[in-house]
């Protein structure tokens, strides 16, 4: 077993524990001004800790841009802490909790979303709500884009803040491939005809696992039952097609399924090599972003399976002890300016899609979001609209569970 399964086990088995013992109650919002520029005023100065994903260079880099706009705005110290798991910071704020850290916690913001955020919400470990107070949230429409508000299927109620966009893209070399799978189903025969070519990264890696869980829904003969907790399903039947469905998969995979990548951006760098002619990512301007870079060959063709795949919106969310809750309020608030999302979503930046609702932006805020280049390795916008919805979030556990008892020994 993985040291990051382990670390979610435990983390899983101590909530539970402290759910049994702890109010679920979580901070008041009411610690800070209610006037927004008082809010400014208080984090002059504070030093924040930002736990965020730090795999891939071109997310550090923006942090990096992030870190010095808010030097240079409101004298904001932004420390990046990067984390492997987002389990581990939520670890973390459990043990501040149960140590009885009410006021001084370590963590100021968490990049956050899917199970980790339930598990937070259910245990008391955030603060908030403070998304609605935020002077840009309002140009994400909230009230008319429930993507904005709910999370996995689980309502954020204000304790999240979103920041970006993601969708499960399949990209491939089109010198190599004539016609792509355009379901899981065909990627099997696919992948008998072109053994070795096609692989997804080592579970847990939220690559690996969002592959698992598009598998899960197409596979599945009622998917709706994806929407209700595990426990409120027969769970191993409900599972039975997708081991069926990855024991004929894997000896068909890069390294015969005995080997997998330990990322998304490790998965790309075999496709940059010629390993892999086919494989896929949860930027959908990633692939476009690599061609630009020099990563991935002018070839690189990038879309949407037939049927749809998995998206959801990624957030931002404060520790119930957060030390720099002003900080923590004006960075996430930053996040959502236009500026902050025009950047993140050029493609020599990050690629990252924008939550903002156009109709609500200013004509020239509108063009800058808008695609101005002919990258071919660009998927279709309108591709985009084929957007499966996230299972809830108890499956995340489940299946990752149950791929490290079949094959984490691979």
């Amino acid at each position: 077993m993985t040291p990051l399964r382990l670390l979610n086990r435990r983390l899983y088995v101590l909530l539970a524990a402290l759910a049994l013992t702890a109010s679920t109650q979580v901070a008041s919002a009411l610690e800070l001004p209610q006037n927004w520029e008082s809010i400014e005023g208080q984090a002059q100065g504070q030093t924040l800790y930002w736990n965020t994903w730090g795999g891939d260079a071109n997310v550090n880099r923006y942090i990096d841009w992030v870190s010095e706009r808010l030097a240079e705005d409101y004298a904001i110290d932004l420390v990046q802490v990067k984390l492997d798991d987002t389990a581990a910071a939520v670890s973390r704020v459990l043990a501040e909790k149960s140590a009885g850290n009410t006021d001084q916690g370590a963590i100021d913001l968490i990049w956050i979303n899917g199970e980790n955020f339930a598990a937070m919400k259910d245990n008391g470990l955030l603060y908030g709500p403070f998304a609605p107070r935020l002077p840009n949230f309002a140009l994400t429409s909230p009230e008319t884009n429930p993507e904005m508000t709910t999370d996995f299927t689980v309502p954020t109620e204000g304790y999240e803040s979103p920041w970006g966009k993601a969708q499960l893209t399949f990209y491939y070399d089109s010198d190599k491939v004539m016609t792509p799978p355009g379901s899981l189903t065909e990627l099997l025969s696919w992948a008998a005809a072109h053994p070795g070519r096609f692989t997804y990264p080592l579970v847990p890696d939220f690559h690996g696992s969002t592959f698992l869980k598009q598998a899960l829904i197409e596979l599945a003969e009622d998917p709706s039952m994806l929407s209700r907790p595990v426990a409120e399903t027969d769970s191993e039947a409900m599972m039975a097609p997708l081991w069926e469905y990855l024991d004929r998969l894997h000896p068909l995979l890069w390294r015969e399924g005995k080997h997998f990548p330990a990322s998304g951006p490790a998965m790309k760098s075999l496709m940059g090599d010629g390993e892999l002619s086919l494989a896929f990512t949860f930027n959908p301007s990633e692939p476009a972003a690599a061609v630009s870079d020099f990563q991935l060959p002018p070839s690189t063709r990038s879309y949407i399976l037939d049927a749809g795949t998995i998206g959801n919106v990624h957030f931002v969310a404060m520790p119930f002890n957060a030390s720099h809750k002003a900080a923590a309020m004006v960075t996430a608030n930053f996040l959502l300016s236009p500026e902050a999302q025009i950047r993140k979503q050029r493609l020599d930046v990050w690629g990252d899609p924008s939550v903002l609702d156009p109709a609500r932006l200013s004509d020239e805020q509108r063009a800058a979001l808008t695609p101005a280049d002919d990258q071919p390795a660009r998927v279709a916008p309108d591709a985009l609209q084929r957007t499966l919805p996230e299972p809830h979030p108890s499956w995340m556990d489940a299946v990752e569970a149950g791929w490290v008892e079949r094959y984490g020994s691979a």
